[in-house]
């Protein structure tokens, strides 16, 4: 497997594998506004825009084929993974988690988990830390990863 960052060429290609682990997974458990939310979000358009703002947007490949997406907000909140459908299971996820925890800034990582996502995050090490909200139509659970403390240079 290979990490790195999305590139441009890789817009039309983050924003399908995307809305496909969307519709598979989460999708279902949502009503109308939700989706619709989430499809702008997904939009390739939408992933450039956030590619020129303080984002870490990388991508996992399997034999030259994209299989995972990770944005990193701000250098601390996970504001998207996504795995491919086929590819759910198998460990990208657990790699592009490793992959973005190294880009943290700060003691600890955010995530506004999916309900069907929570689980995923919870074998990543994260913690419920609120209620189930809702936005936009898109329902989640806030979660949080403390990290260890880094040592001070010396």
């Amino acid at each position: 497997m290979h990490i790195r960052p999305l590139t441009h060429d890789d817009l039309d290609t983050a924003s399908t594998l995307c809305m496909a682990a969307f519709m598979a997974s989460v999708a279902p458990t949502l009503g109308d506004e939700g989706i619709a939310t989430f499809r702008k979000i997904a939009a390739a358009d939408a992933f450039a825009a956030r590619m020129t703002q303080d984002n870490t947007l990388l991508l996992a490949e399997i034999e030259n084929r994209v299989v995972g997406l990770i944005e990193l907000k701000q250098g601390r909140h996970i504001a998207m993974l996504f795995i491919a459908p086929h590819q759910q299971r198998s460990g990208v996820g657990r790699h592009l988690v490793a992959a973005a925890l190294k880009q943290v800034r700060g003691d600890r990582v955010t995530v506004s988990a999916s309900l069907p996502s929570v689980p995923a995050y919870l074998g990543y090490g994260f913690h419920c830390s609120g209620d189930v909200a809702e936005s936009a139509g898109l329902v989640y659970q806030p979660m949080e990863l403390p990290l260890p403390s880094q040592p001070m240079p010396g």
